[in-house]
């Protein structure tokens, strides 16, 4: 049985969940103006969400550290039987059906827990040098970790998922240290080896490329763009949001809420859900900055912050015309279980390491505490 210690709720981060609550009520709010059906079964992830958020704080994380890398290959055991026994959908194979109860997982979106805190595990076992970071070993090492999470979702094809992990964990490692030597290698490799790595690219990836830099944008992102207009500084009221609610904006509660959200609210309510993001991932890195000594949480903190601005940056920008169409989500806003629990468990695991980092009973037995 776990023993709680009232204690660790003096060191629970309320700030971090209050941040939170905005964007997740906004998100509410739209769902249920357009489809009541969808906002009921948004409220079953919201509790899913909240269960997997607790049952994460409560775990003894630090006691269970010796598990993260038989999760980790685990979870690329799945990626691997996605090619052999994966469904197929839309010209995609990124599932796999649970039997008996025909429930279908994505192994991409456990991936991201798996390899954020198999990252967070490699950093704590072997921090970096304070004055020089990480050299080519070290790099090499963290590399093939996060490259065999990157290739097999990327041939799923999910190009989109797997870009995500490879900007968030070269990140994350950006953040803590590596040698800038290596940075510098690695930026002129890639300058000259782009036109193979574009050449590499599946037909319809290249497609949304080509789509993305001609004059005419596609429909999709056209309706997204003339919804986002119609918006204008203060919004349009429900009757008025017509690029909405007459469907002519696609995917309007998922990949394109943001477009929904600007046609309801406006410019000025786009600046301010754009501040309520800003706000999370600064106070994210904030925390990067002030826990110097706890490789555990500032390899968390830092992934997550990266991880809801790369989803947010990519997701906005497609919706201007900026970016391809890729399919991803708005952090904790779009329409949609798996992602919301995806990030209501990172949540869980960052409290659960800032609440416990004083606590003995939740201390690792196995590995020094920095």
């Amino acid at each position: 049985m776990i023993q709680i210690d009232r204690r660790i709720f003096l060191h629970f981060d309320y700030i971090l969940i209050l941040l939170l609550i905005p964007i997740i009520a906004i998100s509410y709010f739209l769902v249920n103006e357009l489809h009541p059906a969808l906002a009921h079964k948004q409220l079953l992830y919201y509790a899913a969400g909240a269960m997997a958020f607790l049952f994460f704080f409560l775990v003894p994380i630090r006691r269970l550290l010796w598990l993260i890398p038989f999760i980790y290959w685990s979870n690329v055991a799945l990626l691997l039987s996605v090619y052999f026994i994966g469904v197929k959908k839309l010209g995609a194979r990124r599932w796999l059906e649970l039997p008996l109860v025909h429930f279908t997982i994505q192994p991409s979106e456990i991936m991201k827990i798996a390899f954020i805190m198999m990252l967070a595990y490699l950093i704590y076992q072997n921090p970096p040098d304070e004055r020089r970071g990480y050299g080519w070993k070290e790099f090499t090492k963290f590399s093939i970790y996060i490259l065999i999470p990157f290739v097999l979702i990327a041939r799923e094809p999910d190009l989109g998922s797997a870009l995500i992990l490879l900007f968030v964990g070269y990140g994350v490692l950006f953040i803590i240290g590596v040698n800038y030597r290596i940075w510098v290698t690695i930026f002129v490799v890639l300058a000259i080896s782009a036109p193979l790595i574009y050449a590499g690219l599946k037909p319809y990836q290249k497609k949304r490329i080509s789509d993305f830099l001609s004059e005419k944008p596609s429909y999709h992102v056209e309706q997204s763009i003339i919804a986002i207009g119609s918006g204008g500084l203060t919004g349009q009221s429900k009757e008025g949001a017509t690029q909405t609610h007459l469907k002519f904006l696609p995917i309007a509660v998922s990949d394109f809420i943001f477009s929904f959200y600007i046609e309801r609210f406006g410019f000025w309510g786009g600046v301010v859900l754009i501040a309520f993001y800003a706000m999370l991932i600064l106070y994210l890195l904030m925390m990067v900055l002030y826990m110097k000594s706890n490789y555990l949480i500032q390899s968390v903190a830092a992934s997550l912050a990266l991880l809801i601005f790369f989803y947010s940056a990519i997701n906005i920008a497609m919706t201007l015309g900026y970016a391809p169409v890729v399919g991803l989500p708005l952090p904790l806003f779009s329409h949609g279980g798996t992602s919301f629990i995806t990030f209501m468990i990172l949540f869980g695991i960052l409290e659960n390491l800032l609440s416990f980092r004083h606590d003995p009973l939740h201390d690792s037995v196995s590995f020094h505490e920095e």
